[in-house]
């Protein structure tokens, strides 16, 4: 009867062991990851006041004005060519040469081509923190990035892979609808004119709106013979 009894204890033991007992690895207790927070994000410069003379105002061939506010205080050097040239009257009648649907539109060549540019020298990069967002203006230039000069664009969609390789210098404030309708084209058919560049400060009137020519104008139809 004892060694009955003890079997039975023995079989009883067995079945209620835990399962490290019976030669198992015992489990580990369920956590979660630690949380180690992320440090933001360096806080783009803040735009000092604007004042007139750093908007720069184009008045295009296809009716509209664009006010594009400046950003001396991160790309100084960028800005003062662009006023510059504005004081020259270099941009008056040059085009929008390569205008690419949902990404930028490109000017500020008196030649048309892509390849030309002013007779000043060619401006040290300014890559800042501002960003290639819609409605952003930055330089163009070739394979160098000391190799800036008088070519900008005008950023139609963000594309963001663009930042700190070409200097962002302003920013669209007033008239994207008008760059939006800038010819498309590499080079357009048609292309877009900038009409007259200024500066605020310089108080140029806006273009004339357009208007249709009433039809009591409009040479009556010859019949046909």
């Amino acid at each position: 009867m004892n060694r009955r009894m003890i079997l039975l204890a023995a079989a009883a033991l067995a079945v209620t062991a835990p399962v490290w007992a019976q030669g198992r690895k015992q489990p580990e207790a369920a956590t979660t990851p630690k949380f180690t927070p992320k440090p933001d994000p360096i806080p783009v410069k803040p735009a000092p006041p604007l004042t007139p003379d750093n908007i720069f105002v184009l008045d295009l061939s296809n009716g509209g004005r664009v006010q594009i506010a400046m950003r001396p205080d991160v790309a100084p050097k960028h800005v003062e060519r662009i006023k510059t040239l504005t004081a020259q009257h270099f941009y008056d009648g040059t085009i929008f040469h390569r205008v690419i649907d949902g990404f930028m539109a490109q000017g500020g060549d008196p030649t048309g081509t892509g390849q030309g540019g002013s007779k000043l020298p060619d401006l040290t990069q300014e890559f800042n923190d501002l960003p290639h967002v819609r409605g952003a203006v930055a330089m163009a230039r070739a394979q160098s990035n000391d190799s800036a000069n008088s070519q900008f664009y005008i950023v139609l969609q963000p594309v963001l892979k663009l930042d700190h390789s070409y200097t962002v210098w302003g920013r669209v404030i007033s008239g994207m609808d008008v760059v939006d309708a800038i010819e498309k084209g590499e080079p357009p058919a048609n292309p877009t004119k900038i009409v007259h560049a200024s500066l605020a400060s310089d108080k140029v009137p806006p273009p004339a709106p357009s208007t249709p020519i009433p039809p009591a104008a409009l040479p009556a139809p010859v019949p046909p013979q």
